[in-house]
């Protein structure tokens, strides 16, 4: 039977996963990592880098690299890197191209086919973006799927398929969604979702520099014009901050100068976690509308809620859990590592799709995560005024669904209308997402008001299918929206493949040694000199080694490296610290 893997894109990391007869699996990169960072850089010899050799890179050429891309997807945004223009779909086929040679590299054969993750709120133009960059990667995408739903399907994998009410709270590194899920005899029913795509760590993140900077006379817009390395470094340290205040009452940062520099004598600032907490309170209210409206459209108390899961990893704040406790009065749970259960339900989904035996008794359905509707004219008054949106199915109907309505000829002896379909919550169309238009013609002369029926059926693999039925002769139009259907041409994607191919990389066997160098090399900066001469020494001796190609010298020379950064590097600790907590969590947040 032919692979299937499991994929989460996200904003800040990325990973993929396999089901297998043990369960899901999450398949680690060269790096022998589980998770890939979704940073893209090029570096001074012309070379790719993807993942945690770009986010070093990005630290001291930041000019060079690009991050965050994902909340961009489905816009006209470009990324600067080295004079050529970077899309985000060009930019996050990187990330996937780089996860499929680690999943071959790992399972040893080809793999084409796949399950890519998005947010739920994510709309069409975002998800055919995130279907393209797949198919300029090299994969087959079977399905984009929601990632809170995939979410729950790793939670309903691994654990008793006893009923009850789940709601998935899902704040990764740049968007945040919220679905609230029901589990009965084997069936995973999601009952809505809500969210929203501008939310998310690196929001807290960015607070945290512009906070500190701004206090020590760097206004942070400006100063990121002006001085963009003193901001790459701040934003460097206050992520590796954020990830301390999770576990510590108070940090110290290092303000570095106008090149990004940490002389000796660098101020120091001392930031707690009610300041932070302070700080970012207005990130955090965000949260609640999502939250009511979830609750609403399912049709739920909070007290119905039997538990709240939390997915991503900026719920590992404490003031994040507490929003949560607070909100529903319970504890949220976290007994998968929040930053793959995303990758490990993707890779169920793609067994469900493969039909693999191990969830063979499993059922999901899901939701339309937007309203879908046309637009109609009404008659105010004696005016008539075109632009308002008439819905037909509502957000979150569960899945396949068919839906029909009424509308009417404005005017006498009108013979044809034009439908036209689009995609959201706003009462006029101008606000929503256009989606399409078909005409209805041969309508019989007559008084205004002739009737016709619009009926859309949407199905879970995304296809929509408008039809439009003249009451009166009983003629029918139909017009296919396929949600993931390919908005480049054939054209288009076969140039955007080669222009992708045409980026070299550097060999896969070298990821480890260009990883310790750009680590090494941002650290350097940091550190005082009696040490800088040190690491220098081990650089230059590392260097020379790997210059020679001698394997033993370089294997020699590389443990003597990563002992001296796995000593100094107090950011990679904090990645390291906060890995060790997410798999060492069996239960309720503390």
């Amino acid at each position: 039977m032919e692979t299937i893997i499991g994929i989460d894109l996200g904003t800040t990391n990325s990973a993929a996963a396999l089901l297998d007869k043990d369960g899901p699996r999450i398949l680690p990169n060269a790096l022998g990592e589980p998770i890939t960072p979704s940073v893209i850089g090029i570096d001074e010899d012309g070379k790719l880098l993807v993942g945690r050799s770009a986010k070093e890179l990005q630290v001291l050429h930041p000019e060079r690299c690009a991050a965050v891309f994902k909340r961009q997807m489905g816009s006209d945004w470009t990324a600067t890197l080295v004079g050529r223009k970077f899309t985000p779909v060009e930019l996050s086929s990187l990330i996937l191209r780089t996860l499929k040679g680690d999943v071959e590299a790992h399972l040893g054969h080809p793999v084409q086919r796949a399950v890519i993750t998005v947010p739920a709120y994510f709309n069409d133009q975002q998800r055919k973006a995130t279907l393209n960059a797949g198919h300029i990667a090299g994969w087959k995408v079977e399905r984009i799927f929601n990632e809170p739903t995939a979410a729950a399907l790793a939670y309903g994998f691994h654990e008793s398929r006893e009923d009850k009410v789940l709601l998935i709270f899902d704040l990764g590194g740049g968007t945040f969604d919220v679905s609230v899920v029901e589990f009965f005899e084997g069936v995973l029913e999601v009952k809505a979702s809500s969210g929203e795509t501008f939310l998310g760590g690196e929001d807290f993140t960015r607070t945290l520099a512009a906070r500190v900077l701004d206090n020590h006379g760097f206004p942070f817009e400006r100063t990121e014009l002006e001085a963009p390395l003193l901001v790459s470094r701040m934003i460097q340290q206050c992520e590796s901050a954020k990830c301390k205040l999770s576990r510590q009452d108070s940090i110290q940062l290092r303000l570095p100068d106008k090149q990004g520099k940490m002389p000796e004598d660098a101020p120091i600032v001392t930031v707690s976690r009610q300041q932070f907490q302070t700080w970012t309170n207005h990130i955090l209210a965000r949260i609640e509308l999502p939250l009511r409206r979830v609750l609403g459209d399912a049709s739920l108390k909070r007290e119905d809620v039997d538990e709240v899961i939390l997915v991503g990893g900026a719920t590992r704040m404490p003031a994040v859990v507490d929003l949560v406790t607070s909100y529903f009065g319970k504890r949220p749970q976290c007994r998968l590592n929040p930053d793959e259960a995303v990758a490990l339900g993707a890779a169920v989904q793609a067994g469900l799709l493969a039909k693999e035996e191990s969830v063979k008794d499993l059922l999901v359905t899901d939701v339309a995560p937007f309203t879908l509707g046309i637009e109609i004219t009404k008659k105010l008054g004696s005016e008539l005024r075109n632009g308002y949106f008439f819905p037909i199915i509502h957000r979150n109907t569960t899945l396949p669904v068919s839906r029909v309505e009424a509308v009417s000829t404005l005017e006498p002896n009108q013979t044809e209308i034009v439908v036209r379909i689009f995609q959201g919550e706003s009462r006029k169309t101008d606000n929503n997402l256009y989606l399409g238009e078909f005409k209805v013609q041969g309508i019989p002369r007559g008084p205004a008001g002739q009737t016709v029926e619009i009926r859309f059926t949407y199905d879970l693999n995304g296809v929509l299918e408008a039809e439009a039925t003249v009451l009166e002769t009983k003629k029918k139009f139909t017009h296919l929206v396929t949600r993931y259907a390919r908005s480049m041409s054939r054209d288009d994607l076969g140039k955007a493949i080669k222009a992708m191919e045409a980026l070299k990389s550097h060999p896969r066997e070298e990821s480890v040694n260009r990883h310790l160098l750009r680590r090494a090399e941002r650290l350097y900066q940091e550190l005082p000199l009696d040490l800088r001469d040190r690491l220098s020494g081990l650089l230059d001796g590392f260097e020379s080694a790997l210059s020679l190609q001698d394997a033993e010298l370089i294997e020699r020379h590389r443990q003597a490296l990563e002992m001296f950064l796995s000593a100094f590097d107090s950011s990679d600790k904090a990645d390291d610290e906060d890995q060790d907590e997410s798999e060492g969590a069996d239960g309720s947040v503390s």
